[in-house]
């Protein structure tokens, strides 16, 4: 009764407060008799403006509903579908509160120019990519709705391309990685997509995806059991610890965790691993971060660095691909002495964002890539691994001519410490009846690969492996160490072949000078007619260790003598060995 007498009263006092005046506001206005006995109207209250009086919260409700009603035709085609798995849910808020079409239109304006890789440029890159993802994920993932709906086209249309799919497009026979619990079973079609680095999310990424309902609609899972089309048959599609009678089917669902995989020899370590799991679920579901654009002001405008800058060293080669297009593999070198490092678990880290772009005479870009350098180095042996260097590999077809490379480095852990690199390129232009070669690649690894991965990843040129070496600067030696090999590789183009025996024959010699003495220290030749004997084509590789040789400055030559076609072409590059 005391809490209702109090209540009462405080209602009381508020209702003086706030009624009174305006009662008395309300009571109609008196004409007063002045002193000369003339009457005069006393002066009306001024009356509040309705338009400016503050919203409940009601009406504010009502006002938002009313907004976002007006959303419609192109605009929530764009909101809903277009840009669905890559706005943020600032951005989504910021856009539902407009008011007007005009305002709309400078927001998706401003949204992709925020994702542009070249804010001059009148094309935007990102946007074209993005409606060409959206348009592949709609040819190859329909199922029974939309491509963009499904979450395989999800994934592909925020993150692009897997760089690797392992399909099971039928599922059936199934042997269990030792992770999953290991032994066999029977599984529904699934496919694991692999990226080997994602933004924001990390390396190495494994994304599951599991169509359960057997009709095309594949589901991304976190519980990599779901694919288990045995799992709840008794005694069928066992783990090998079940096989061994250590453990009971029955017991995969009595646990809480995220997976149902059984017990086996690594369920305690995947058993930690489920944070770590559904962190990286919902970093793949949130829209994909807006990358390297503190980067593109030290690309597009010049700006001055204030920290000390970045050094890195980098090397352009080229290749012949068709007589219209030039590969040009693009090395980056970074020493570990130039990259901060943040100590953690006795592992320290480094990262480095690298931002490219290639622009032809009329600073139109061409090619614009961007990716990250992660280095890990065992937290004992980070000082003994300071002259150590990363180097980074990107490979872009190019058309014959002449174009500028900007190429911008960031420390991640050190934001202020940024590097720039800006070179013009020309392109070579390889003719038919031209004598002709690559580029002469130095290189400190060298081997073939699967016949799986010809042509594609890191490093790789046709069926080869090769690391190059980078100089430190353009036409200084680059430098072996005298345990290392000294490997060298070169294309030759355009050989000439003998009509009657429809062979090529053109001789080519090998050179190794010392440049200190100007003796030859290697001298060898071999013909193209023992190499590939019908080809106009032909891939030179060698390898000779350097243990043999003392410290000092040599060089490697390379010369064709054609001696169907008449023509001669040699190479040179040099090299130092400490």
């Amino acid at each position: 009764m005391k809490f209702s007498l109090i209540a009462g009263a405080s209602l009381l006092s508020t209702c003086v407060a706030l009624c009174g005046p305006a009662a008395s506001a309300q009571q109609p206005a008196q004409n007063t008799p002045s002193a000369d006995g003339v009457t005069k109207a006393a002066p009306t209250t001024e009356q509040p403006d309705p338009t400016k009086r503050r919203l409940s919260d009601k009406e504010k409700f009502q006002q938002q509903k009313a907004l976002k009603a007006e959303i419609k035709g192109e605009y929530k085609k764009w909101v809903d579908e277009d840009v669905r798995w890559i706005i943020t849910d600032e951005e989504l808020a910021a856009f539902k509160s407009l008011g007007n079409d005009e305002e709309r239109d400078q927001f998706i304006e401003n949204f992709w120019l925020r994702r542009n890789p070249n804010p001059d440029s009148p094309e935007n890159e990102y946007r074209e990519e993005h409606y060409a993802r959206i348009a592949y994920a709609n040819e190859h993932f329909p199922a029974g709705k939309p491509g963009w709906r499904t979450d395989r086209g999800h994934i592909y249309i925020a993150y692009g391309k897997p760089d690797s799919i392992d399909s099971h497009p039928s599922g059936g026979n199934y042997d269990r990685p030792m992770e999953e619990g290991g032994g066999n079973t029977s599984t529904y079609p699934f496919e694991i997509w692999h990226y080997r680095y994602l933004e924001g999310i990390g390396d190495n990424v494994d994304i599951e995806f599991v169509d359960t309902c057997q009709c095309g609609d594949y589901h991304m899972t976190l519980d990599r059991s779901e694919k288990d089309a045995l799992k709840y048959v008794p005694g069928a599609g066992q783990t090998l610890s079940e096989e061994m009678g250590q453990s009971k089917k029955a017991d995969r669902f009595n646990n809480s965790g995220l997976e149902q995989l059984g017990t086996g020899p690594m369920a305690s370590q995947q058993q930690s691993k489920q944070f770590d799991r559904l962190d990286r679920f919902a970093k793949l579901m949130a829209p994909p971060e807006v990358k390297f654009k503190d980067l593109e002001a030290f690309m597009a405008t010049s700006k001055i660095l204030t920290g000390p800058p970045f050094l890195f060293d980098v090397r352009t080669d080229y290749v012949k691909v068709t007589n219209d297009t030039v590969l040009v593999p693009i090395t980056l070198q970074i020493r570990n002495r130039e990259i901060t490092f943040n100590n953690k678990d006795g592992v320290a880290t480094g990262l480095v964002n690298i931002l490219c772009r290639v622009s032809n005479l009329n600073h139109k870009p061409i090619q614009t890539f961007e990716d990250t350098v992660n280095v890990q180095v065992p937290t004992e042996l980070l000082a003994k691994t300071q002259n150590d260097a990363s180097v980074y590999w990107k490979s872009i077809p190019l058309r014959p001519g002449l174009y500028k490379i900007d190429i911008v480095i960031k420390d991640v852990n050190n934001p202020d410490h940024i590097g720039t690199w800006r070179r013009s390129v020309n392109v070579p232009k390889y003719d038919d009846d031209r004598l002709s070669a690559s580029s002469l690649i130095l290189a400190d690894q060298m081997e073939r690969v699967p016949s799986k991965d010809i042509g594609a990843g890191n490093f790789v040129i046709g069926n080869t492996h090769i690391r190059p070496r980078v100089p430190a600067e353009l036409a200084a030696p680059v430098i072996f160490h005298r345990a290392q090999n000294l490997n060298f590789w070169m294309q030759v183009y355009n050989l000439g072949i003998d009509e009657k025996s429809k062979q090529n024959g053109a001789t080519i010699e090998y050179q190794i000078m010392d440049m200190a003495t100007n003796k030859s220290v290697l001298d060898a030749q071999e013909t193209t007619n023992k190499i590939s004997p019908n080809a106009d084509q032909v891939t030179l590789e060698k390898s000779m260790p350097l243990a043999s040789l003392q410290p000092g400055k040599y060089q490697v030559s390379i010369k064709v003598n054609d001696g169907v076609s008449k023509q001669q072409i040699a190479q040179s590059a040099p090299f130092v060995v400490d």
